[in-house]
């Protein structure tokens, strides 16, 4: 009976020894690969909060141990606008997160539905959320949408007008509330009720929109036109036709 308690009381002091052990590596694994910086870019759609909410989400998320081996060699993907998510451990309490975000030039509303679309014309994503930054197109003509496919309009080439246009208008801060691309190939830009005519001549779309920060103060709280289709030799400027 005495050998049978020593070995119950040998039994309890190893597990005892053994549960202080784990317990302090537990310790120092928290202390040691607690995440305390986290860089994050690339990101346009999704706030840095958001995207480490997205990471770094369970108990675990914010230990470096447990996310290198959880994002081993490969990157997030399915997250809406998001081609994939690459999580590089810096140090064992720095992360860097790099978010390769799809390429969307624009959207078209249909009620209270948001379809993004690419550089080619695919609906790359549809949500109730509009992106500030990505400008509402309108005048396409086509029956139906469906993500991962083309809309299919009539002149495909009217994709490449569109990231001209929303490649200069970034180029020189000029968002507009939307952006009206015309069969004959106009384009026109909204400015709350004032419009902004830049014609059909892509050779000159830069030096039109180069001048348009100048004349937008001008525009506030006006409705009409400012006809920039063609330069007025007479007056020496561009006119303005109120509505």
């Amino acid at each position: 009976m005495y050998r049978s308690r020593k070995r119950i009381l040998i039994i309890i002091a190893a597990a005892a020894v053994l549960l202080a052990v784990l317990a302090g590596v537990a310790l120092y694994i928290r202390e040691k690969y607690t995440i305390h910086t986290v860089y994050v870019e690339g990101n346009v759609h999704y706030t840095e909060d958001e995207i480490k909410a997205i990471v770094m989400e369970g108990p675990l998320g914010d230990n470096s141990l447990y996310l290198s081996m959880k994002y081993e060699n490969r990157g997030i993907e399915g997250i809406p606008f998001v081609d994939v998510m690459d999580v590089s451990i810096l140090s064992p309490d720095a992360v860097k997160i790099t978010v390769y975000e799809k390429a969307v030039i624009g959207y078209i509303q249909y009620l209270d539905t948001y379809m993004y679309f690419d550089k080619d014309g695919y609906v790359v994503e549809c949500s109730s959320v509009r992106t500030v930054g990505i400008p509402q197109i309108t005048g396409l003509v086509f029956d139906h949408m469906v993500v991962g496919e083309a809309l299919p309009v009539e002149n495909p080439e009217v994709f490449g007008s569109i990231l001209n246009v929303t490649k200069l208008l970034n180029k020189y801060d000029l968002m507009a509330d939307k952006i009206y691309f015309h069969a004959s190939g106009e384009v026109t830009l909204y400015y709350g009720d004032a419009k902004v005519a830049l014609g059909n001549e892509p050779g000159r779309l830069e030096d039109k929109l180069m001048l348009l920060p100048e004349f937008l103060p001008n525009l506030t709280g006006r409705a009409g036109t400012l006809q920039m289709e063609k330069y007025d030799e007479d007056t020496g400027k561009y006119t303005f036709k109120p509505e």
